[in-house]
Parts: C-alpha cells; structure tokens; sequence
C-alpha cells in the first residue's frame, strides 16, 4: 500500500512541477481484463411532467415548485462530450430530446449526430418517455415506444439496444419480454424493486437475471435485466451539480482543501462494496439523477478527475461508459446467470410502505387515457381506409398526448393536479383533431363506392365524448326537432360484432331501422338523477355551459357490426302504425318489502335477496352464490413508530369499514326486451346498477362514485368486494399490462419467503384487463374498464379498489394529497367518477375465450358518429355498410388487429396479436394462420416485411444481433412455438400463442385484384 502511494504521488508531483497549471486528465481508459472495471454512466433522469407541466421542465418555467430546466441539460451536454472524446453521455426521454432537436441549428444537429454515431451519446430506451410499468395497456405502451423509435431512427440511423426503465415503481413480465427482448432490446437496467427481494439479492449476487416474462414465448422472449443495488443515483458523496454538496475532488495543491487521495480511497471503497454484491469484474455506477447536468460540465470535471486519479491508483479501473458498454462486457464474460420469471409487483420501499394505491390513483384520469387509447386505435384504421392528409386533420396530435399520457408520474396518477390537469388538456386538443378526421373518414367512405374516389365529403358527423354522463346534444336535439338521426356503428375489431347501443333520447315514441329498412328492435330506459345530476355538473365543468334540456330515456337496440367496418342505422319518430321502442317496466320497491328480487333476459338470471343484497348468478348450467359490497379503508396518518401515510403512491389502510345500502331508499328494477337492471343508492355518496343483457352470460356493473366525504377528516379509499362460494386456497391471477395473466398467491412470493407488514395493501396488483380465480370446477372472472388495484383477501373473494381521496401526502416527492375536486363557477366539490367492471361464471378450463374476446370489446367499444338524415344526407350517401377486409373474411377468433396505420409512401403498419397464453384454452391456444391479401381487398401488396415490435428494424435483422444469454441450470433452450417465415407469394402470417407479429406493407397498385 506504501510503495501504491509513494508511486501515486510521484506521478501527481511530476504533473505538478510543469509550470503550467493546465491539467489534462486522462480519461481513455478501456476496460481492464482483471481488475474491477466501475462502469460510469452519465444519465439524467427527466420526467414527461410531475410536480411540474412538460413543458414547463423543458423550458425552466415554474421554478418556485422545482428547479429544472432540460433545455439547459441538452444545451449543456454538447460542448461537455465535445471537449473530451472520452465522454459519454446517455438520454432517454424523447418528448424532450425531440423539443430540443426542432429548436436546434442545422450546425448543432450535424454535431449531435456525430455525437451518435461515435457512441459518445447514446440514446436509450428511446420511448416519448419512461412509461409506467402498472397501470398502462400493453398497446399504449408500444405506441409511445415506436414514436420515439421512429424519430430516431429517422435522424439517426440507429436503433436503441437498452431498456432503462429506472424510475417506475415495481416492473412487469410484460416490459421484459414484450417492450424488451421484442423491440430488440440486449438488456433491461431498472430501480425499484421490494426491499425485501432486493435484500435477498445483494446476499445471493442475483441482482442480474435473465428475466424470462412469458410463459408462452419462453426463452425466445427472454433478456439480461438488472437491478441497481440501490437506486439510479450515484454512490454517497458522488453527486456534483452545482448546488449539490458531495466533496468536489480538489487537486490544485496550491489550494486549501487538497483531497485526491481522500477522494479516490472513497471510490474504491464504493467500488468494493457494490462488487461484493456483482457478480463478474464488472459494476455499474449511475452518475445522476432527476434534471441533473444542467451544467454538465460541473459533473464532467469531477468524473474526468476520478477517472484519471483512481486508474493512476490502480486498485480498480474507472471508465467512462454506457449500457450498451456494461451490457456487452457481461456478455463477454459466458457467465451463466439466475433465472427470473414473473414480474416485481408489488413494489414495497419499507415495512409500511406498498406502492399499491397507484394502481387506482386519480381513476377519471385512467379512464380518459384508456378511452382514448382505444380511439385512436379506431381513428388509425379510418385515417387508413380514407388516406392520410398532409394537409387536413390526423391523429398526430392525440398519438402524442397519449405518448406522454403513459408516463409513470401521468396515468400513474402520481403527479400534482396541474399536471394532470395537463395531461388532460393535451388529450382533449388530441382528440379534437382527430373527432375531426374520424368524421371526415367516415364522411369520405359514406359518400363514395371507394376510398379512392372521396372527394369533399358534406356529410357532417358528430360524435359524444361525454356519453357517459347522458349528453349527447345530436341524439337529442335532432330527433326532438322531428327530425331523423342517422347513426353510424364503427367495429375496430376484426370479426363482425353483436352489441348493444345505448345512447340519450328525449322523447318515447321513437323507432329504429337498420340500412335495408327493417325495424330494429328497441327498448327504451328512464334516465335516473343520479345520472342527470352528472350531467347537468360536468357539462357545466368541462365546456363551461349549461347542458340544456335534460334527456329522458336511454335508447337501447342490438347493432351488427362487420370487421373493420360501419353499420348504418336511422332513428325517427314512430310512425303510427310503425314498429316502436318499447318502454321499459319500472318497479320502485322499498328494502325488505318483497320475496326477493331477480332480473335476467333467459340466459343468465340475477337474484337479489329482499333488502337488495345480490345473492345467486343463475345460467343453463348451474346456480352459483354471489354477493356485492363496498366498504371504505381509512388512510392511515402514520403513527409514531412510522410516519409512514397513505397518499397517491403508497397504500396503507388504518381500518376498513363497510358501508351497507340505505334501508330506506327505493330500489328499482327495469325490465325490457334487451336489457334487464337492478338500481341501488348504496348511500348518499355511491349508486350501483346491476345490468344483465339479453343473449349475454355476463353481469355488467355500473356504479357513481363520489364526492366522497371528507368532513370527518379522514381520507378514504374505497373498494369492491365481489364474493362467492369458491375454494382458491389463496390463489388467484392477474393480467400483465392487459397481456398474460400471472398466478398471485396471497401472502406468498415466489423469490423469497415474505415478512407480512401490511396484509391489504402487501396483496394488491395492477389490473388493466382483469382479475380471476377457480377451483376444481368452475372460474370466476372480473374484467374492468380501466387501471385498478385488486386482490383476493379471502377465499371465494375478489377486491377492486375503484376510488381514493386523502387528505395526506406520502412521502414520495409530489407533496401533494391526493385530493381531486371538479369546480364550477368557484364551487368546487370531491371528484365523482364512473364506471363498470364485469363478471361471469364458467367451467374450469373455458373462461379465458370470455376474458380475451369480451375484453378486447371493453378496449375498443364501437365508435358512433351521427349526422342528420336531411335531404343531402338521403342525396349524397351511396354506402351504408362497410368492412376494410374482404367481405368473406374474419380474423380467426384468437387474432387481434393492434395497429392499422398508414406511413409514408403509401405504406402501412399491420400489427397481429394473438390473444392466448399457451395452454390457456383448449382450441384456442394454438398456431394460428391470417391471410394478409384477405386483409387489403382492391389492393395488391408487393411485398410484406416483417420489423421488429416498435417497427425500427427488420425482425431478421434484429434477431440477427440478439444477444443468447445462458441461465443456470439450463444446459439448452427448451423449445418455444413461434410464428414460421412469411411467404411472399402465398402471404398468410402465423402466430404462436402471446406472439405480436409487425409489418410493414408495399403495395404495388391500387386497383382491384382477385384473390389467390
């Protein structure tokens, strides 16, 4: 250690003893074949909106709530590599890179390209932002990725290797292996994970995993994926922004203060430390954290020192690096590495601490992204059929808001209310471009026998966004000026569809024809003031006027929809002779005052017992027990021996409290021809409708939430528990980012023995698709509407968390209670919400083809447009019926159409999913075949080349350079089904149980062509 020093100082006198006080720092260093190599990765981690707008990062404004400004960091990070080639520097977040880039000189841009290329910057992860990993629909989370991967690969020639999923809070099986291993990436690098595994894993060198997240795809899906020993910051006393106050490495001996030695023995010990817990020579250090290098030259200075002083040392090797470097050296060594499976949900930070409420946090919110989601989805398909305007109205708009939507402090509900009233905002203005380009499509393909001749439609289509809540100003002003209403039923879905269509009418004489003129059948439903009161609120609140004259009924009629296609239906008034829509019977029954209650259209009948308590699910199978209830959780304040409360991020309850229905408020039962429901005040705060449909199997559950009092001064958290009869022996399952559904086993993980703190929130999920259980005969399933949280606390039982309001922040960072309101005209009440979740029965074995086809309904609901049958309505339409696909054609049952999409040049973008796990249904679960010419009737494709999942690389290509990593245990791969090579002239695509298969699609010429 002596003659270490002696020769250290040697070389720094040497250095010192020029005249000239100009110091270069060597900073070249590689990596070093034995010793440990301390891989330094320059990073900033910016959020797309958190405690302040985007844009409002971007630009610096709004300092007085956090001061940040990437602007700066980007500005700053140029000249910063540029003064030493050595350096490097990665960036991630795309909605921000991209700001940058537009406002940036042709000089600047040649520059930041060299910088690319030469690997000094590295552009990682390369999505619009780091999304959520909870709460986001696998289909949004693809989308925001290839929007960033597009860009950049369009400026720069290159495709992302790395996922650097750092900050959200636990991580799913589905960003492993889906937004992993299948955009391409070589290795996946997070942060957050259960102090308790992650505990386990510093002792057993098993932070580093190949992390195998499908079931289906097995080993061919699988990716090298690491946690950080502690999170995506710098070692202690390695933090150098300018206000930061870890001892800068002062080496002027001149100067007071010299620490080289002091500096370089803290390093190494770091180093040390971290490679006791690593395996291989290799470690990574992550050299900044949220809006660092504003001035990055304040953090290169300290890090050219480090590396110059501590190689001189010698006792470790300190190198400028990335992940690609890091990922690429862990390959080098052939080690072989534990193997992971599942996903890292739910995330704990302490014994008190579940970051579990997220999953419900601000649910309006959740609902509006996935309402749009499943919009813009529709929207590309029209956007397609009619042709894409460079000049008129597109989806751009919307696919970036809903990008930046998915971010994991936006649809996380986990940013301060003017965010997510941003985020809000940026959706609303998507959306009114695109509501314009959905109606000029449809507009386009009414008037016309073919895309290709749409010229200037005048057909003007409305459409109801705020259907919800009973408004839709074209169903009820057009029929009540005796006029007729023409509606238009769009199916995104690629097999024809029955459904039901409801929508706000203000009179009861009404009646329905389809396109060939045949009456429809129809039912008419009283609108109750639950729902008015909504309306006349919101409607106030959101468009800052009144709502009008208050609608009386619902109109309900079953609609058939062809595949990627339009119906067309004309409402009127009844003629006197005419067939009508019939009025629904109305019984208003008081608590107890009957022998019991039961609705049903034949298929399934639902029985309440006499005070309205749900009791029995009745099919042609068998009568299965079933109650509903609702009950409230307490937020906890935190006690004095831990602090800890409940708050937008983090659940912990302090109690939970039933709330039983109101004895004496009326109950209402409808029946009708199509629709049968069963209204319920439960109590001042919350109404519960219980719907059964006609020729359905399924219970629809409706319910209004809020405001939810908060006058006790306690905040509240408020769940649904659907409890039946069932023996689960703890066991249930929950879907993956509406993907694979993973078995969850209350109290238990699979990677270390579980200490119970918090046996509520320690045993919530995410559900995006649903929640099931089964015993030996039968399974129960739940499918929601958007992002909650649930678990199965007891036996027999399921729990949604539907809605939170507390009074408390947690802790985390947003110093915000999660405390919504809606205002009007300076009165501002408790956000109120609703929604729906549904439930059925099946036999053990046969509930996956309900969860997967019904829930690709909930994703994508039909879209409705509405015009006025006048007189140039009656001239000008040519087509009421409409399919994108060959007539004769369906998708096979188990096949979804994800991305429809024209690209420049004419192209298009074809995204199949197939929608079964293996083994997951016994016809269903297998090697499926689609027929691409089947796909674009009257067009000839040329050629069809399969990409990568976000559509930046060449799937051959992308395999081509895909990294093999070994597992223990494991001597070979075992073998995975997967989708075999295209053929160019037959043209059918195969898909292998969970597989995404993406194209893009040459055609060759425009007119029509027969089939082969």
């Amino acid at each position: 250690m002596a003659f270490r020093l002696l020769a250290f100082l040697l070389a720094l006198g040497g250095i010192l003893s020029c005249e000239s006080r100009f110091m270069v720092y060597n900073t070249s260093a590689g990596i070093h074949p034995t010793k440990l190599n301390v891989h330094l990765v320059a990073h900033t981690h910016d959020d797309v909106g958190w405690l302040k707008t985007v844009d409002q990062y971007y630009v610096g404004s709004n300092n007085s709530i956090q001061g940040a400004c990437v602007q700066n960091v980007l500005d700053s990070m140029v000249p910063a590599l540029l003064a030493d080639k050595n350096r490097k520097f990665i960036y991630v977040e795309q909605a921000f890179f991209q700001r940058w880039w537009r406002d940036q000189s042709e000089m600047i841009q040649s520059i930041v390209r060299k910088l690319v290329q030469s690997g000094q910057l590295e552009l990682i992860n390369g999505g619009m932002c780091m999304h959520d990993e909870a709460v986001p629909h696998y289909i949004d989370m693809i989308d925001q990725t290839t929007l960033g991967h597009w860009f950049i690969k369009k400026e720069f020639g290159v495709t992302p290797r790395i996922g650097w999923q750092i900050d959200p809070f636990g991580h799913s099986a589905v960003q492993a292996y889906l937004l992993g291993a299948e955009v391409g990436f070589d290795s996946f690098f997070f942060g957050r994970i259960d102090y308790q595994d992650r505990a386990k894993r510093k002792n057993e060198k098993s932070l580093e995993v190949v992390w195998r997240g499908s079931k289906s795809l097995g080993s061919s899906a699988q990716i090298f994926a690491g946690a950080f020993p502690e999170n995506y910051e710098p070692p202690s006393g390695f933090y150098f922004e300018v206000n930061d106050d870890s001892p800068i490495v002062q080496d002027d001996i001149s100067l007071f203060d010299y620490n080289v030695q002091e500096r370089v023995n803290d390093f190494v010990s770091a180093a040390l430390k971290q490679a006791n817990i690593t395996r291989t020579n290799h470690i990574m250090w992550t050299m900044g954290t949220d809006f660092k290098y504003q001035y990055a030259h304040t953090w290169f200075r300290q890090l050219d020192k480090l590396i110059h002083y501590v190689n001189l040392d010698g006792r470790v090797n300190a190198l400028y690096s990335t992940p690609s470097i890091y990922t690429d050296a862990k390959y080098a060594t052939k080690r072989a590495w534990p193997l992971k499976i599942g996903d890292y949900f739910p995330y704990a930070d302490g014994a008190n601490a579940y970051w579990t409420g997220y999953f419900t946090s601000r649910p309006a919110l959740k609902r509006y992204v996935r309402v749009m989601s499943g919009y813009y989805l529709a929207a590309r398909q029209l956007e397609f059929f009619k042709g894409r305007s460079s000049s008129g109205p597109n989806t751009d708009s919307l696919a970036d808001a809903l990008a930046i939507a998915q971010h994991h402090d936006a649809v996380s509900g986990t940013e301060k209310q003017h965010v997510a009233d941003d985020y809000a905002k940026r959706l609303a203005i998507g959306y009114a471009e695109t509501e314009a380009l959905v109606a000029s499509s449809l507009a386009c393909l009414v008037e016309s026998t073919s895309p290709m001749e749409c010229g200037n439609p005048t057909t003007k289509f409305q459409q109801c966004p705020l259907m919800n809540i009973s408004y839709c100003p074209p169903s009820e002003t057009i029929l009540s000026k005796g006029k007729g209403l023409v509606l238009v039923v769009y199916n995104p879905l690629g097999w024809e569809r029955e459904d039901i269509v409801q929508i706000p009418v203000m009179m009861e004489s009404i009646s329905v024809q389809d396109s060939e003129g045949g009456d429809v059948e129809s039912q008419l439903i009283p609108i109750t003031n639950p729902y008015l009161k909504l309306r006349s609120y919101h409607v106030k609140a959101y468009l800052g006027r009144n709502a009008g004259g208050a609608p009386k009924y619902w109109l309900v009629f079953s609609v058939s929809v062809p595949a990627l296609g339009f119906s067309t239906y004309s409402i009127s008034h009844a003629r006197a002779t005419g067939a009508r829509s019939t009025k629904s019977s109305v019984y208003k029954i008081l608590p107890g005052k009957n022998s019991g209650i039961s609705i049903g259209q034949g298929n399934l009948n639902v029985a309440f017992s006499a005070e309205g308590k749900m009791t029995h699910y009745i099919n042609g199978r068998r009568k299965e027990h079933v109650e509903l209830s609702y009950s409230f959780y307490s937020g906890s304040n935190g006690t004095e021996e831990d602090p800890q409360k409940s708050g937008a991020y983090i659940f912990r309850p302090n109690g939970t409290f039933p709330l039983s229905p109101a004895t004496e408020t009326r109950m209402t039962v409808v029946h009708g021809p199509i629709i049968d429901e069963f209204h319920q005040q439960i109590n001042s705060w919350i109404y519960q409708v219980s719907r059964v449909y006609k020729e359905k199997e399924h219970v629809e559950v409706e319910f209004i939430i809020g405001p939810i009092p908060i006058d006790d001064g306690i905040g509240k958290e408020v769940a649904t528990q659907i409890s039946t009869s069932m023996k689960t022996n703890k066991t249930f399952y929950t879907d993956s980012n509406g993907r694979d559904f993973i078995e969850r086993i209350r109290d238990y993980r699979t990677d270390w023995n579980l200490e119970v703190n918090q046996p509520a929130a320690g045993n919530y999920y995410p559900i995006n698709l649903g929640i099931f259980m089964k015993d030996n005969e039968k399974e129960f399933s739940i499918l929601v509407d958007r992002s909650v949280g649930g678990s199965s606390l007891s036996d027999g039982q399921i729990e949604l968390m539907l809605h939170r309001r507390l009074l408390l922040d947690d802790s985390r960072g947003v110093s915000e209670a999660l405390n919504e309101t809606v205002c009007v005209e300076n009165k501002c009440t408790g956000l109120t919400i609703q929604g729906k979740y549904y439930f059925r029965f099946d036999p053990l074995g046969e509930g996956a083809r309900w969860r997967r086809s019904y829930g690709q309904e909930i994703y994508s609901p039909l879209l409705l447009a509405f015009a006025e049958q006048d007189e140039n309505y009656r001239k000008n339409s040519r087509t009421t019926s409409f399919s994108g696909i060959d007539s004769s054609y369906d998708l096979p049952e188990n096949i979804a159409i994800l991305t429809l999409q024209e690209l420049d040049g004419g192209k298009a973008l074809l995204r199949l999913a197939h929608l079964y796990e293996m083994g997951e249904d016994e016809d269903l679960s297998v090697l499926t075949s689609v027929k691409l010419k089947k796909l674009f009737p009257g067009k000839k494709i040329g050629k069809a080349t399969e990409m990568s999942l976000s559509a930046n690389q060449e799937r051959a290509e992308m395999e081509r350079k895909r990294l093999v990593w070994q597992v223990e245990g494991e001597d070979e791969d075992t073998e995975v089904s997967r989708g075999g090579p295209v053929n160019p002239a037959k043209l059918v695509v195969e898909l292998a149980p969970m597989e995404i298969r993406t194209f893009v699609i040459e055609f060759d010429q425009l007119d029509s062509v027969s089939d082969a």
